[in-house]
């Protein structure tokens, strides 16, 4: 299935997240209709904070269109926005209002240190945008991160029945990373936190989804290794190398093990 942001993405973009650095103006003029109202330009945008005050309503709309797709989020996530005749989008009463003003400045004064930092001109260096740390969720947290609380919390079956979750929520878009190397790295974590069991079966689930990846399969001989089993270590790089033959510190591994 599609991320979530993505799914919906072409819905959040014309009204989105008006002020996600601070921008916001009076509810939009009449549309269309009889009478007065039709062809009359939307009136000014106000409480204008981080953008200049006479920014033009384009480049500040398509300004939040980016922040709707860099956190997947509505108007009424940073605009008291309960629905037609109920908006206040200069309102100040919203926290996360106020912290996207900050999260701008923040990731401005960033860009004007990035070009000296990696000796660089400003042209030539990566910008840091919301998306940069974003990619599609309101809570920038890695997958990583997320699995371990997981299983914290509700040991492996727990961390598995997350990551079947997200995967099945955001497979597709780039909010968190679904490639091989993925649960590699949070069964490396779990490994080295002495939890090889846990490793285990986040590597198991790994070889659902990608049955030819040597690396699981590497990562699971040092799971094994860590809990003495020699005989399941050896076959984990049995299996390593057998997918892999040019891999020669499995090789190594394996001979050395034998031994």
């Amino acid at each position: 299935m599609r991320a979530r942001f993505d799914a919906g993405v072409t819905l959040f973009c014309a009204t989105v997240f008006m002020s996600a650095i601070a921008a916001a103006q009076t509810p939009p003029a009449p549309q269309g209709g009889r009478g007065e109202g039709r062809g009359t330009p939307p009136p000014p945008m106000t409480n204008l904070q981080i953008f200049p005050k006479d920014a033009p309503r384009p480049e500040v709309v398509t300004a939040m269109q980016g922040f709707a797709l860099a956190l997947g989020v509505r108007c009424e996530h940073c605009h008291v926005d309960e629905g037609p005749g109920k908006q206040d989008f200069a309102s100040d009463d919203k926290k996360t209002k106020t912290t996207a003003r900050q999260m701008m400045v923040m990731t401005r004064e960033i860009n004007e240190k990035v070009p000296a930092a990696i000796g660089k001109s400003a042209s030539e260096a990566t910008r840091v945008q919301c998306v940069t740390c974003h990619r599609g969720v309101t809570i920038p947290k890695q997958l990583g991160d997320i699995l371990i609380d997981a299983d914290q919390t509700s040991g492996s079956e727990g961390a598995i029945a997350k990551y079947r979750e997200l995967r099945k929520q955001y497979y597709g878009g780039m909010a968190y990373d679904f490639s091989e190397n993925g649960l590699v790295i949070v069964g490396q974590r779990l490994i080295q936190a002495n939890k090889p069991d846990d490793a285990l079966g986040l590597l198991q689930l790994n070889t659902e989804f990608y049955p030819q990846s040597a690396r699981t399969y590497i990562s699971m001989f040092q799971a094994y290794q860590r809990k003495n089993d020699t005989a399941s270590a050896i076959k984990s790089l049995e299996k390593a190398v057998e997918l892999d033959p040019q891999n020669a510190q499995a090789k190594r591994l394996l001979e050395q093990l034998k031994k």
